[in-house]
């Protein structure tokens, strides 16, 4: 038989989290209510945070007629630039997960900043390179990329910028090295 306090227990809501919740946080989403505990509270300020940051290079890749995955891929290849890499080293390294990294370097094929090559061993695998109008592309864009990490380190000190690459990679560092199954 269970004990009074035990069944009352057990009728509980969780224990909210109700230490000083980050006013821009809760202005920002309109609630009212605590946050149900500190981990609640982080995800979402990350969410925002980083939807902020999405939107503002979104804006600054829209000038130049990019997405930010678009934007992203040119970045990867000028780095690989004149080797460039396969369909399946692109969607590896994505910062953002594609489902469909075909018809995104399609479209930046059809703009004329990329180029595909099929490789003479091995006729269904192709190398996709930046062209010399995508470097140029990166160039032109690069002040205004700059701004916004510029933008970020003013807001963000750079003991903080360090511990917060630390948090998050430790968030996601099990998509990387799954463990054993």
């Amino acid at each position: 038989m269970l004990s009074k306090h035990t069944v009352w227990l057990a009728a509980q809501k969780p224990p909210c989290y109700n230490v000083s919740m980050g006013e821009v946080l809760t202005r920002r989403i309109k609630q009212k209510a605590d946050f149900e505990s500190p981990a609640q509270e982080a995800m979402l300020n990350l969410l925002v945070a980083g939807d902020y940051i999405h939107r503002r290079l979104e804006r600054v890749c829209a000038r130049f007629g990019l997405t930010r995955p678009q934007y992203n891929v040119l970045r990867m290849l000028r780095g690989a630039h004149p080797q460039g890499h396969p369909r399946g080293e692109i969607a590896s390294r994505m910062l953002t997960r594609s489902p469909d990294v075909t018809r995104l370097v399609d479209r930046l094929e059809e703009q004329g900043l990329v180029e595909r090559d099929r490789v003479r061993e091995d006729r269904r695998l192709s190398i996709t390179r930046v062209t010399e109008k995508g470097l140029r592309l990166l160039e032109e864009m690069q002040p205004y990329i700059a701004e916004e990490q510029r933008r970020f380190a003013n807001t963000v000190s750079r003991s903080d910028c360090i511990e917060l690459s630390r948090i998050c990679e430790s968030i996601y560092e099990d998509e990387e090295n799954p463990p054993p199954a």
